[in-house]
């Protein structure tokens, strides 16, 4: 699952008419539009306010903290320098240089999210496969394609995944790890996390109609300019498709999404495809007939972790799970034996679809 990553930017995305401006602001209409960049990604926000205040600063600056905690593209964020530690990590440590003490709230609460849905998913959603991302060339390390399996080199790295490895000793402040070699990679999870928190800004500010979307993880408020419910689309999972190419529309209020999907991170060895969904359990790219899945949440965190989850999971465990969990929705698209594709979805989805 890459596990804590990488999954498209585009299996998601908010069926809207964003235009070629360049990141900034746009006050053509009476709701606000802001773009940028964050996470290797992009960012877009649209919200409505009368006073027509602009966001964007604050927005960017929120991210850039966020990043300088979770980001293992950073070498100096806390993340990384607790995956270069020893087995000790005093989480106090400063991201922005200097000896003051720092706070890392951002990243103790996608540990406490991400502790959590672990336990949930019983460790299908795990934290700890940066070793494995890494080998299979999906990580942060050089982007090199694995040309001859190693198996025992997999099945040394599989001893350094599992989240129950990672001990948090809170009163002491402390980030601990039980062997030297383990790392922690909160991606699959950290994007949600950050429009979560871009949401939270907004609604600080009095912000009550507003949609927040990073490298396609989603959060809707209210309603659009319409006065409408959202319109978010779910991308066709299809290898050549384009992001015009539409499987679905729902149409969506107060609530968040994410997709995760094995279509596009990918790369071929001797006619063999290896994607970027990897299993913590056999440390080997996971292969299902499971295209894609879009989990509906409360928050994005729990979407986007739960997303990264269920395709490893595979179409019928995550199914079963997804219906079983009345504070989610999930719709899975997947191919049958023919090569035609069919979708799967929990009993909340079909009141949300719109035509296309």
């Amino acid at each position: 699952m890459i596990q804590c990553v990488r999954r498209s930017m585009w299996c998601f995305l908010p069926f809207l008419i964003w235009g070629c401006r360049e990141a900034g602001v746009d006050r053509s209409t009476s709701y606000l539009e802001i773009r940028g960049e964050t996470m290797g990604t992009y960012y877009q926000v649209r919200y409505a306010d009368p006073s027509m205040r602009e966001f964007k600063k604050a927005i960017d600056s929120l991210l850039l903290q966020i990043n300088l905690e979770v980001s293992t593209y950073i070498p100096t964020s806390t993340i990384s320098m607790f995956n270069q530690s020893g087995k000790d990590f005093l989480l106090s440590y400063n991201p922005n240089g200097g000896q003051v003490p720092y706070p890392n709230q951002h990243l103790k609460a996608n540990l406490l999210r991400a502790r959590d849905i672990y336990l949930e998913t019983h460790g299908y959603f795990d934290p700890t496969v940066m070793p494995l991302v890494n080998y299979w060339g999906f990580g942060y390390t050089e982007k090199k394609k694995v040309e001859a399996v190693d198996s025992v080199r997999i099945d040394s790295l599989v001893q350094l995944v599992g989240f129950d490895q990672v001990i948090w000793k809170e009163d002491a402040n402390l980030l601990s790890k039980d062997k030297m070699g383990v790392q922690l990679d909160l991606s699959a999870c950290a994007k949600g996390y950050g429009v979560d928190a871009v949401a939270a800004l907004l609604a600080t500010r009095g912000i009550t109609n507003y949609m927040v979307e990073i490298g396609g993880e989603v959060v809707v408020k209210g309603l659009n300019a319409k006065g409408k419910p959202w319109s978010i689309a779910v991308s066709l999972p299809k290898e050549g498709a384009g992001l015009q190419d539409i499987q679905a529309i729902l149409a969506l209020k107060d609530m968040a999404v994410a997709t995760s999907g094995n279509y596009r991170n990918f790369y071929e060895v001797a006619g063999e495809k290896f994607a970027h969904i990897i299993s913590p359990f056999t440390g080997f790219t996971e292969k299902s007939n499971l295209l894609s899945v879009s989990v509906l949440a409360n928050d994005c965190i729990t979407a986007d972790a739960y997303a990264t989850a269920f395709m490893v999971m595979g179409l019928e465990k995550a199914l079963a799970f997804a219906k079983e969990k009345t504070t989610i929705e999930a719709y899975f698209i997947y191919s049958n034996p023919d090569g035609s594709m069919a979708v799967a979805y929990t009993d909340g989805i079909p009141p949300l679809l719109t035509e296309l």
